[in-house]
């Protein structure tokens, strides 16, 4: 088994806290931010990456495990959390223009912050984003960089310069093999997320966050941003109240009002 030491990187998002209500605000539609955290299934995706280094000897056997995410000046609440539960570096790529970014230009600055922290051997995301929920950035990110991708995986292990990843599906189970560099995105049943201890948010207080630009990384502003992207919101209205539902009194013939209420909507 070879234990060359790793350089992974982790994609990490603030995202609006799913315990409160979500709102939409500006001419954009943009989701309003001031309720966010890490998103929860990033979390899994650092956990599946700290493990990798683990078993390698760790950042004593020179592993390196960075949390990179892009967002507003807020979003180093998510690289804090990330270093606090044991990644060893951060990265923010923070700046104006990129507000209103899709999924595409937003693959576009990760892939060039990637591109900054060269070589990279291991790029791990989480199955999808808890806003924007479309499960393509991995895919994309992986196409701009020019890595084989496993998506969806359940377990990740690292063999020398492979690595291994099991998919499960609702009849089978795969196990698929890639070489590294590779990029994985991993399911929230990977694993159990750790949660940062005393002596882990006391040495996240002296570990290394980087904040670069759009122009630090050499990507144009009108690349990213509502100019930049190919998917925008027009339109947008709060989803409508419930209605009462129908209420069936049993007088000895509910069973029957249930089955012609369930035919009416075609529901049988």
């Amino acid at each position: 088994m070879d234990n060359t030491a790793l350089n992974i990187v982790v994609l990490v998002k603030y995202v609006p806290d799913a315990q409160f209500d979500r709102h939409l605000s500006g001419p954009g539609h943009a989701l309003d931010r001031n309720e966010s955290i890490l998103s929860e299934l990033d979390e899994y995706a650092l956990e599946a990456a700290l493990a990798v280094a683990e078993s390698r000897g760790g950042a004593k056997a020179g592993n390196q495990v960075t949390a990179l995410t892009m967002g507003p000046a807020s979003a180093a609440a998510a690289v804090k959390k990330s270093l606090q539960m044991g990644a060893t570096a951060g990265v923010h790529v923070c700046d104006d223009a990129l507000a209103g970014s899709d999924a595409s230009a937003t693959s576009l600055v990760l892939a060039a912050a990637i591109g900054s922290l060269a070589p990279v051997d291991l790029v791990v995301t989480g199955m999808a984003s808890t806003d924007g929920e479309t499960s393509i950035v991995p895919a994309q990110l992986a196409a701009r960089l020019g890595l084989p991708q496993v998506t969806f995986a359940s377990s990740v292990q690292v063999d020398g310069t492979t690595v291994t990843a099991r998919r499960d599906g609702d009849e089978t189970t795969e196990d698929i093999e890639a070489s590294l560099p590779a990029l994985i995105s991993v399911t929230d049943q990977a694993n159990e997320p750790r949660y940062p201890n005393f002596k882990g948010i006391i040495a996240a207080k002296k570990k290394k966050v980087t904040t670069l630009s759009l122009a630090d990384l050499g990507v144009a502003a009108s690349d990213v941003g509502a100019s930049g992207s190919l998917t925008r919101v027009t339109d947008a209205a709060p989803r409508p109240p419930r209605t009462a539902g129908t209420i069936i009194t049993d007088s000895g013939d509910a069973g029957i009002a249930l089955v012609d209420f369930l035919a009416g909507q075609k529901l049988l």
